[in-house]
């Protein structure tokens, strides 16, 4: 694959970027908003296969929308099923949920925590390992296999803030906060930012995580003028490296500070306390805040709950820091906590940024549609087992996020037959190819614009394009007139 990422990648991709699937195996603060764009404002179903019925239906789309074109070459259809479709197709014990299972993964992962400490801490001594670069080397694989599992105890606060943990609330959200709050995650902030997300997915200016740069985004911060971007050379690799390790490194604590990467429409909050706020430092948008414009005025005993839990955490790793030294803290706790971080950012990274993947305006979007941009990969035992399963089924829960991750395999084969043509995967390679897949995405998702041929609605669903030569081509825009500001073509 690094290959065909350094020479170009041919039009056409395989087909099984759009259909093709693993063979493996209410109250919701996720659930569809009644806003405009909500589930029953969604198309009637028609056929999601080859039949003459689908054709058909492909043939009307394409009038109605013109010819849209994902950066892989693929046309693109947009989906044509509801909210309705889905659930039905889901087999009802999917959606039983068992306090006593997700207890069971809780201290399971907690002793793998233990375990994993307590054989390291015993074993890999200066009595036992006398070779000093011998144990770094070890140590170093202890902080590994402590990110894998951290992230495993993250994914199971991330069931309770679905409510998919049990059908008590008072125990996801006991669970949850605890678990989070030993991560230094706000768990309520986090829950009702990411509720919204959920709400939201693919919205240019609603969504909460990875929106893109839209093309006047990205030529404004270039200094550069729109029509330019089909223009520049090739990003180099180097500078392409760089961006990822800044974001994998800091990514995640960037976000809670400064909301990076979740959109910046900030004026428009409803009860007014966005008025003069951005995004970025000091500016008030943040995690942290019950006065953030990512709230509102009733969530802010929350928003102090999930502070106080940071304040007991950063207590009492100040209490071990002191006691056993911060050399020592380091290495058991925050090198682990960044591979945590890491994973965190690179699996929401992949969900939600992929070559096939469209993104849409307020006008062209809907919940139905939103929650189809997203993709499901391969992570093989390490995803399946270690973290529950979160890479491998993100599109069924974004569909219905109170289904537990140990119904979510069967239940994203239900759903595969409604979804059809418009369910994505992308498996290839396994472990490895989800790696690969953080260059490829990195490399060819530098901002998003109407495909070449769309009119209509289709106006508003947004592709990535790149300016490394990958893919479909950016379209040709006319240089602006003079006096034109940077950053915006007529």
């Amino acid at each position: 694959m690094a290959s065909a990422v350094a020479s170009g990648v041919p039009r056409q991709n395989p087909a099984l970027r759009r259909t093709i699937t693993s063979t493996t195996t209410d109250t919701d603060i996720s659930s569809p908003s009644t806003a405009i764009g909500s589930p029953v404002d969604s198309p009637r179903p028609s056929a999601s296969s080859t039949s003459l019925s689908s054709m058909s239906s492909f043939e009307t789309s394409s009038a109605s929308h013109g010819k849209l074109v994902d950066t892989y070459g693929n046309e693109f259809e947009i989906p044509d099923y509801t909210i309705k479709d889905i659930r039905d197709a889901i087999p009802k014990h999917c959606f039983e949920r068992s306090a006593a299972k997700g207890l069971y993964y809780v201290f399971r992962d907690i002793a793998q925590l233990a375990t994993t400490f307590y054989l390291f801490h015993t074993y890999v001594t200066p009595e036992n390992v006398p070779s000093f670069p011998a144990r770094v080397v070890l140590w170093g694989l202890y902080t590994f296999l402590q990110g894998l599992s951290g992230t495993g105890v993250w994914v199971l606060a991330h069931e309770c803030g679905h409510q998919s943990f049990s059908t008590s609330k008072v125990l996801n959200d006991t669970v949850g906060w605890i678990l989070h709050s030993s991560l230094l995650v706000p768990y309520f902030s986090w829950k009702i930012s990411h509720g919204k997300h959920h709400k939201a997915t693919g919205h240019m200016q609603r969504d909460m995580v990875f929106v893109p740069k839209t093309r006047e985004e990205k030529a404004s911060r270039i200094g550069k003028l729109v029509h330019e971007l089909g223009e520049l050379g090739e990003e180099t690799p180097i500078v392409t490296f760089i961006m990822l390790l800044g974001q994998q490194l800091i990514g995640w604590p960037n976000y809670l500070l400064t909301n990076v990467t979740g959109h910046n429409y900030h004026e428009r909050q409803s009860e007014g306390r966005g008025k003069g706020k951005k995004n970025g430092w000091f500016n008030g948008v943040n995690h942290f805040n019950p006065s953030s414009p990512l709230y509102e005025a009733k969530d802010a005993k929350l928003i102090v709950l999930s502070d106080i839990g940071l304040a007991i955490t950063i207590s009492v790793l100040v209490l071990l820091g002191n006691k056993f030294g911060w050399g020592n803290l380091f290495v058991w706790y925050f090198l682990p906590y960044l591979w945590v971080n890491h994973w965190l950012v690179a699996i929401t990274f992949l969900q939600h940024t992929d070559p096939s993947l469209p993104h849409y305006s307020p006008e062209s979007w809907n919940y139905v549609r939103g929650a189809a941009a997203t993709i499901d990969r391969e992570f093989g035992f390490i995803g399946r087992q270690l973290m529950h399963g979160i890479i491998e089924t993100h599109v069924l829960h974004h569909y219905v996020s109170t289904i537990p991750f140990y119904n979510a395999d069967e239940a994203s084969e239900a759903i595969k037959k409604v979804m059809g043509r418009h369910y994505r995967s992308d498996t290839r390679g396994g472990s490895l190819g989800f790696i690969k897949a953080m260059w490829r995405s990195a490399r060819m998702c530098q901002w998003v614009e109407p495909s070449e041929g769309a009119k209509g609605e289709g106006q508003g669903v947004l592709f990535f394009r790149n300016a490394n030569g990958l893919g479909t081509k950016p379209t040709k825009l006319s240089p602006p007139r003079k006096g034109m500001a940077i950053g915006a073509d007529e």
